[in-house]
């Protein structure tokens, strides 16, 4: 390929203008609507399925969870029945219910990354249904999901209903499966620090005791990272298109 030269005697190749880096905005002005529907389209599919398979991924590891754990539960009913829940029961339990915790802890980390995943994929759709409605403004009373990608707009089409105060949210987050998992891990580390303590010889109360110290440190040391990682979603979310004041659905 070849350049001319300009001829105006200033010595200056005319040279083509460099290409725009990566998340620098380039010319647009050639890019027909149709063009920029079908790049929409294509990302608004490929968040969908992302979406999908976020879901997916939940599912399937809570429903390991759960299986691993009533396994455990059927087998420390036979060993305890066999036994008479001596000795080789206790041991037994400090064996198997280590295991199922573990498997309790990498689930509910898995559902709190698979949540926030499935809060970016909602955001970039609700972005992508916002440039749908500046190509068709007109369009915008057939839309049931939102436009905006702030936490209003996040949690219509997340399907969470507007109101109710904070016994609704309450019971929205009680009913959650994150909330599930985090509760029957916090069982799962008072039942082991009971457990153990009973192999130590301690007496009735004792073990209550501390099963329900376990516990409640279960609780609270869940709770502080699901709301550190709460803070910092909210620190990192810059609405580009925030719902406006008073607009319902």
């Amino acid at each position: 390929m070849t350049f001319e030269r300009v001829t105006a005697g200033t010595g200056i190749s005319a040279e083509p203008a460099p290409a725009p880096r990566p998340g620098q905005s380039g010319p647009t002005r050639d890019v027909s609507p149709s063009m920029r529907l079908q790049i929409l389209s294509t990302e608004h599919w490929s968040l969908l399925a992302s979406r999908s398979l976020a879901w997916n991924e939940s599912f399937s590891r809570a429903g390991m969870f759960l299986s691993a754990l009533s396994g455990a539960i059927v087998a420390l009913g036979l060993v305890g029945g066999a036994s008479g829940f001596g000795e080789a029961f206790t041991l037994f339990a400090l064996v198997i219910l280590p295991v199922v915790l573990f498997i309790g802890v990498g689930t509910w980390i898995r559902l709190g990354a698979s949540n926030y995943h499935e809060m970016l994929c909602v955001i970039g759709m609700n972005r992508i249904r916002a440039a749908y409605l500046e190509l068709a403004p007109d369009l915008e009373r057939y839309f049931v999901m939102s436009g905006h990608d702030d936490f209003p707009g996040i949690g219509v089409t997340m399907g969470v209903q507007p109101g109710g105060g904070r016994v609704f949210w309450l019971a929205q987050i009680l009913a959650g499966t994150p909330t599930i998992v985090t509760i029957l891990n916090s069982v799962l580390t008072g039942a082991i620090a009971a457990i153990a303590t009973v192999r130590i010889g301690g007496a009735p109360s004792t073990t209550l005791l501390v099963g329900g110290v376990g516990f409640l440190i279960a609780i609270v040391a869940q709770w502080l990272y699901t709301r550190q990682s709460i803070a910092k979603l909210q620190a990192g979310l810059h609405p580009k298109f925030p719902t406006p004041e008073g607009e319902e659905l």
